[in-house]
């Protein structure tokens, strides 16, 4: 299934529209402004939270918890690596590895291809196309491209407030 992920320019804190190729909305996601660490909820149009990413806070290297249902099933790890972007996906054994430059990554089980991510660029905020395996937990692989995208936006800031 394809999936694209938006991010609303002017809004308060994070917001982001995920729709299906025909542009029906299939999920929403929703930041919390004033916490300690990214904390995201992801929700189906019926306003049902279906999974809560939160930022484990004071880590060396990027590390986000998946929850759904109240209990934590996922951990996405970022690696240290240094010209590309490198990710485990801990709980759910897959692997995350992309471009540095053209944000293209692709995520793996045991060889086989969960879904392949890459960046629109040239658009009115950014926007992600997910292309999901069939047989893939479509809701993880959507909180695996968020996670991605709050560690883009973290280095991104970081990197500016250093100039």
């Amino acid at each position: 299934m394809k999936y694209y992920v938006k991010q609303k320019v002017f809004s308060w804190g994070d917001k982001f529209r995920i729709y299906d190729e025909n542009q029906n909305d299939r999920y929403y996601v929703q930041g919390e402004v004033f916490s300690f660490g990214k904390k995201l909820h992801l929700y189906n149009p019926g306003g049902t939270e279906l999974a809560f990413i939160h930022q484990k806070v004071f880590s060396f290297l990027p590390r986000f918890f998946i929850s759904r249902n109240g209990v934590d099933v996922a951990q996405v790890v970022k690696e240290f690596t240094l010209f590309r972007h490198e990710y485990t996906v801990e709980g759910l054994g897959w692997t995350v590895s992309g471009d540095f430059l053209a944000h293209d990554y692709d995520i793996k089980a045991d060889g086989r291809t969960v879904a392949v991510i890459s960046k629109h660029w040239f658009t009115w905020g950014d926007t992600y196309e997910i292309n999901i395996a069939d047989d893939a937990d479509e809701i993880m692989a959507l909180c695996v491209v968020l996670v991605i995208d709050a560690v883009i936006a973290q280095a991104n800031n970081n990197s500016s407030a250093n100039n």
